[in-house]
């Protein structure tokens, strides 16, 4: 799968230039940004931060000071959301720039298209995620991710 990514030719603003790519490749939603990128924009107000995964992950995994949560799914099971795009939607409307973070990057490009198939015109995923891909040795957080590139989170 081809990712729409902010490597891609610059426009006035990067999140155009990446929907830009998104679109012109066929990816069923906005494109993906870095955590470097995606925090750039959320702490300059100009992108929403929602975080896709569970309560629980947040709670007990930690999560990004400020972001929103809407949950892609919950449970140990991952049951998914079926009301995820209502829920998304009655956070933070359908027209902004919105910025999904899961765990790995994975469950937010699920989120993006279900996102993207309901009306949401500017919805982009946070690529690796806020752990980061699994490991050789089955650990998070060695190779990539939001906390890795020691961006702001928090824990409770």
């Amino acid at each position: 799968m081809t990712v729409a990514s902010e490597e891609s030719p610059s426009l006035a603003d990067p999140l155009d230039a990446i929907r830009a790519v998104a679109l012109a490749t066929g990816l069923p939603y906005a494109g993906g940004v870095s955590p470097q990128l995606a925090w750039t924009l959320f702490s300059a107000g100009d992108a929403l931060l929602v975080d896709v995964r569970t309560a629980e992950e947040r709670k007990f995994v930690g999560h990004v000071p400020g972001s929103l949560h809407v949950a892609w799914a919950s449970g140990t099971n991952l049951t998914r959301n079926p009301r995820f795009a209502r829920e998304l939607e009655a956070k933070v409307g359908k027209n902004a720039n919105i910025l999904l973070l899961c765990r790995s990057g994975k469950r937010s490009v699920l989120a993006a298209e279900v996102a993207t198939k309901a009306g949401f015109t500017r919805v982009f995923n946070v690529l690796e995620g806020f752990e980061g891909e699994i490991d050789a040795q089955q650990h998070r957080g060695g190779s990539d991710g939001w906390r890795l590139c020691g961006l702001p989170w928090v824990q409770d």
